[in-house]
């Protein structure tokens, strides 16, 4: 049997040349699909999140020429609850659930068109576990409460990862490749000490799962869940260091960072444009572009910094090769151009400027509406709007250094769907009551008396209060 293990090797048609498959992980993929189909919607997340970040990334199942990773068969399953009920997710379908549509379905056409037809199998897998794990958490979490019970089990899941890591940085030996498989058994050496990486496809791509959760994990601490918060904190913190990566460390620097901008977030206007004035300087005054300031970032030793300042310099200087449906001729352009170590580049470089565009417009829109609903939340809602900006700004500064391509995603997409679930409108009081039996012309009478501000049209989705269908996609 041999086993794929290589970077960025990650659909249908890559992986190993049989089934692989341990029994235990049989006994707790069919458990899982069995709770996620059966047990109340509420808690459906925590088996999906529990096997798909501690089952080997590479455990799967070999089927006509096609590679079924668990994360995948995981999506698919808890997918048919979201069409049983009718695509009922949190607010109705948003400004963030079209970019993302409009994003992953450029990108499939672009890479498709590009790489065909050697990429065809690759892109439908990423296409298809991008709509359906994303709707799937769309569905499963739906408001604060389902934001922490994802957070605790993110916490269990971030404890056992970190521990195992840490032995796997001490022994050279990965536990999760000895005993189950699917993951390489001794981690890559730099500089002479482990990389550990745990179930993941590599080390920086689990140093960045713990490091961008430091932020919920803080939010926890005041929902009354301290043990959760505390256990979360220390498995993301061994994740960080035993990854041995400067991108995870910034990461987790940054989510800090945001977090202890809170005493100065009313005036965070004039530091945005502080920062847009550093930028600028930095550009006057630098003999290379600014984005070189990548290259003196070496936090661990052996960074490749310079590496990464080049690709975003070389993908900048062949846009023209690649703004319309992206480019595989990246390889091309210098040494370890092929390597799209680097969120912004991977996305240009797959899709075009469209999917680079949508990409980015999904950030901008996720702040700003994190940003509106702090002016209006209650004041125990707001510090939660606050860590999942700090969040989104950690996801940033690991986005400088890495492309998520294994179970990240699936980490990336649940964020999404918090803080769409987050993000809802309160709807107008005289709309959430209960209205007695009663005529059409009293109630009517009583939106009136409500005042100019209370509409008897709902034009927008976004304002939705309840769960409602979204009938944008038949089936």
């Amino acid at each position: 049997m041999q086993v794929h293990s290589e970077f960025n090797e990650r659909d249908l048609g890559h992986g190993a040349s049989e089934t692989v498959l341990h029994p235990l992980v049989v006994v707790a993929l069919l458990v899982a699909m069995v709770l996620m189909l059966w047990r109340p919607r509420k808690f459906a997340v925590i088996p999906l999140f529990l096997c798909a970040f501690l089952v080997p990334r590479e455990q799967q199942v070999l089927l006509l020429g096609a590679h079924f990773y668990i994360r995948f068969i995981l999506v698919l399953t808890g997918f048919v609850r979201v069409v049983q009920s009718g695509f009922r997710i949190a607010g109705g379908f948003n400004i963030i659930d079209k970019l993302f549509l409009v994003w992953v379905s450029y990108r499939f056409f672009a890479a498709t068109i590009t790489n065909w037809p050697t990429g065809t199998m690759e892109q439908l897998q990423f296409l298809l576990q991008a709509i359906c794990g994303y709707f799937l958490l769309r569905y499963l979490i739906q408001n604060e409460e389902d934001v922490a019970r994802a957070a605790k089990t993110l916490a269990l899941c971030a404890f056992i990862l970190g521990v195992c890591m840490l032995y796997e940085k001490h022994s050279q030996i990965n536990p999760f490749g000895m005993y189950l498989g699917g993951a390489p058994i001794t981690p890559e050496i730099r500089n002479g000490s482990a990389r550990a990486q745990a179930t993941f496809g590599h080390s920086i791509l689990a140093g960045c799962f713990g490091g961008t959760l430091v932020p919920l994990f803080m939010w926890l601490w005041s929902k009354k869940a301290k043990a959760a918060s505390v256990f979360g904190l220390a498995g993301s913190t061994l994740m960080v260091l035993t990854a041995n990566s400067s991108t995870p460390l910034l990461a987790y620097v940054a989510g800090i960072l945001g977090l202890l901008l809170w005493p100065v977030r009313n005036t965070m206007k004039y530091l945005r444009w502080a920062l847009v004035a550093t930028i600028a300087a930095l550009a006057i005054q630098m003999n290379a572009p600014v984005w070189f300031v990548i290259a003196h970032v070496d936090v661990v030793g052996g960074s490749g910094g310079y590496d990464r300042a080049v690709l975003i310099d070389s993908c900048i200087r062949h846009i023209s090769e690649w703004w319309l449906i992206g480019t595989n001729q990246n390889g091309g352009w210098g040494y370890d151009m092929w390597d799209m170590s680097n969120q912004f580049v991977a996305e240009a470089e797959t899709g075009g400027l469209i999917a680079l565009i949508c990409f980015i417009a999904m950030i901008v829109k996720c702040f700003s509406r994190l940003g509106t609903m702090r002016k209006t939340a209650k004041p125990e809602q707001q510090w939660l709007m606050w860590c999942l900006g700090s969040v989104m700004l950690s996801h940033l500064f690991a986005y400088l250094g890495v492309a998520y391509w294994d179970q990240t995603q699936i980490w990336w997409f649940g964020f999404l769907a918090m803080i769409s679930a987050v993000t809802i409108p309160a709807a107008p009081q005289a709309l959430t009551k209960a209205d007695p039996p009663a005529s059409k012309a009293s109630k009517l009478a009583v939106l009136q008396e409500a005042g100019p501000q209370v509409s008897t049209t709902v034009k927008s989705p976004d304002i939705q209060p309840t769960l409602r269908p979204w009938s944008g996609l038949k089936l």
